[in-house]
């Protein structure tokens, strides 16, 4: 059986131990401890789950765990990071992987050289409602896509305390628009600013990602007073409106309007799963260090392109 932990236990990191919690009571795998700088917070999380808490994440570390969840505050994936692969543990760490190129593919070398699986939560790409429409998109039900904008906006979360919207909210969309369109993106332009947050800090951003073969408009923003989360896919043969919250997918074209049918589930449930049979296979994850990458350089590039008002190249 996997022995699994988590480190940062706010608030992605409670439900990640609480999904392995649940896969310990199926006999999945064993959460053997959870760390968080806040002693407090992990002691009450650990109690609600049956295992062991930590104040210091290298005390987890050095128990032997087969894979760890890394939900820590961005500029903190690194380090976090390279300890776990030192001690030869397979990592899963949250969307965005770093918060600059540089740590990014520090992580990359290091799980590559360690020989261990590191996989970026990139939660979007498990939600049934995309996966459907990634289904639907490659059997050509829409024919050929052309554009794709996603709106992805509502109020601040308290928790975001060390990125702006761009990297925090906008690289979901970013990431999915690219698998969706199942290629890389060659150029991005932005416009950005910040209402109620200080200078430096986007609080809402209008991102034009340009591919070989399409466009992506992404949209986000903590000012709006409720949560959208939606996507739109334009093709030559039909139109798809999805709802990331609702796990919805509708279909138009010319003749008829349909609803796809769709297992609804908990897209972190299908991720850490995922992660977990990678882990078991030494299988390379859907979202790898590259792909987690990918999203990164964009993002940072967005925010670039918000300030300097030019349309920037996606270079590597």
């Amino acid at each position: 059986m996997l022995r699994v932990g988590v480190v940062g236990v706010g608030s992605m990191g409670f439900h990640h131990a609480r999904v392995y919690s649940e896969l310990a009571k199926e006999g999945k795998v064993e959460l053997v401890g959870v760390a968080d700088a806040n002693l407090e917070r992990a002691k009450g999380v650990s109690q609600k789950f049956g295992t062991i808490s930590y104040g210091d994440y290298k005390e987890l570390a050095k128990e032997k765990l087969d894979a760890v969840s890394i939900a820590v505050p961005t500029s903190l994936h690194k380090q976090v990071a390279l300890e776990f692969i030192k001690h030869g543990t397979n990592i899963l760490v949250e969307k965005p992987i770093a918060e600059s190129i540089e740590s990014a593919e520090t992580i990359i070398q290091a799980a590559e050289r360690e020989d261990v699986i590191l996989m970026v939560g990139h939660i979007e790409r498990f939600n049934p409602a995309v996966l459907k429409l990634k289904e639907l998109i490659e059997r050509g039900e829409l024919g050929k896509i052309v554009t794709i904008s996603a709106k992805r906006v509502g109020p601040m979360a308290a928790r975001i305390r060390d990125v702006g919207i761009i990297i925090d909210l906008g690289v979901h969309d970013i990431d999915v628009i690219s698998y969706l369109f199942d290629e890389p993106i060659e150029e991005v332009y932005a416009r950005a600013g910040n209402v109620v947050h200080p200078a430096g800090v986007e609080d809402h951003a209008l991102i034009t990602l340009g591919f070989r073969n399409g466009s992506g408009i992404v949209e986000t923003n903590w000012l709006t007073p409720h949560k959208i989360r939606t996507l739109n896919v334009v093709g030559t043969g039909g139109i798809a409106y999805l709802d990331y919250i609702e796990q919805t997918l509708k279909l138009y074209n010319d003749e008829w309007i349909k609803e796809a049918k769709i297992n609804k589930r908990e897209p972190l449930r299908n991720e850490l799963e995922h992660f977990i049979k990678c882990v078991k296979k030494k299988k390379r994850p859907i979202v790898d260090g590259k792909a987690g990458l990918h999203a990164l350089r964009v993002a940072l590039l967005a925010q670039e392109s918000a300030k300097t008002g030019k349309v920037l190249e996606v270079k590597g």
